[in-house]
């Protein structure tokens, strides 16, 4: 029979870990969430369970996906060790909502955290450049999603640039990278107009990481207008509430980034057509009103002409019958003395020489 060995209580922990951490160095671990509770704003504590046991876990508040509450289903990915006080434990890594009701939950609980701050306010939102010139465009480089958003792009308009940060958009990594990929574009010497997070549709599980605190929070505070297109139509996810704007599908974030080219041109060629046609009516009435006006002039120019010759005749024959020779013609005649018009009898006396005028000729006389 072999001998047991035996060990000290030190001994043993110090055996137990290096063991535990050749055979296992992470573990992940699926149960439900228990004793939840943070310590100091900085460390967190709380128990996995399922109906026959349950193990103690220990991390970091920086390692939560958001708001917790006991009962949700978690998968941890954490290292198993034996403290020398504490007894055992599993030191948290990573943790990640498991089954689709906790994923829901967390996410309300996420939403109102954050809607008390106003990150989803309708007053942050800002208008986006339109049609930008550098999209900065956060996704896989092997996905539909971005295939699809490049082709529609393509179709619809011309010259701009788009700017690929190619990252994980599901799984453990996906925040993290999605973050660099955001303080990557914000810190960019030459900036996009707009940044685009996008992917194609998923199970709740799938689309995890854009419920997060931590990407939502990244999305809220871009320097850059984002849009996030999420390709899931049932659900809104955190991140698209904090994003100025969103859209249903990659191609949909494409048609409401860009005009659509062949569109343009025939509204252009229909603004020109309608311009055309109204200069052309402009210019027929007033060329109606040139005629008309012409018509008008002549006949004014005419009635000014005709009233110019009755004025004229009038005036003739005013001055005719006050023209001393059609006076004389009628019987008067004028009497001069020394040159002068004889205008009544007291301007001469009897023996004065005087001439007078009839209407045709004149002759001369004594006063008696």
């Amino acid at each position: 029979m072999s001998r047991v060995p035996v060990f000290g209580v030190s001994d043993f922990v110090a055996v137990f870990n290096q063991t535990v951490a050749y055979a296992y160095p992470s573990v992940v671990i699926e149960g439900e969430l228990s004793s939840f509770r943070v310590s100091k704003n900085r460390w967190v504590y709380f128990d996995l369970k399922d109906e026959d046991a349950n193990v103690r876990f220990f991390g970091s508040v920086y390692n939560l996906p958001g708001p917790l509450e006991d009962g949700m289903m978690l998968r941890v990915v954490g290292s198993p060790q034996l403290h020398p006080k504490f007894g055992f434990s599993i030191t948290v890594q990573s943790i990640q909502l498991a089954g689709e009701g906790t994923i829901k939950k967390a996410a309300k609980l996420l939403e109102a955290k954050l809607s008390k701050e106003g990150l989803f306010e309708q007053a942050r939102k800002r208008m986006l450049p339109y049609p930008p010139k550098f999209i900065g465009l956060i996704t896989s480089a092997e996905s539909a999603a971005y295939a699809d958003f490049v082709k529609v792009i393509g179709s619809r308009w011309s010259g701009l640039e788009i700017g690929l940060y190619d990252v994980q958009v599901q799984g453990e990594d996906a925040p993290t990278q999605i973050i660099a990929a955001l303080e990557y574009f914000n810190s960019h010497a030459q900036a996009p107009d707009v940044l685009v997070i996008t992917r194609g549709g998923g199970s709740s599980e799938d689309l995890q990481v854009f419920n997060t605190e931590s990407v939502t929070r990244a999305v809220a505070g871009s320097r850059i207008p984002t849009l996030v297109a999420i390709g899931h139509e049932i659900d809104v996810s955190l991140a698209e509430m904090a994003a100025d704007m969103r859209a249903s599908t990659p191609s949909n974030a494409a048609e409401l980034l860009v005009p659509d080219r062949q569109r343009e041109l025939a509204e252009l060629h229909d603004v020109n057509q309608r311009m055309s046609d109204s200069v052309q009516r402009a210019i027929a009435r007033a060329r109606e009103k040139l005629s008309a006006f012409d018509e008008q002039s002549r006949d004014y120019i005419n009635l000014v002409i005709r009233r110019q010759r009755v004025q004229l005749e009038s005036t003739r024959k005013l001055l005719s019958v006050i023209n001393p020779s059609t006076v004389l013609k009628r019987g008067y005649a004028l009497v001069y003395k020394d040159g002068t018009l004889v205008r009544s009898k007291t301007a001469t006396k009897r023996g004065d020489q005087i001439q007078i005028r009839v209407a045709d000729g004149q002759f001369g006389a004594e006063v008696q």
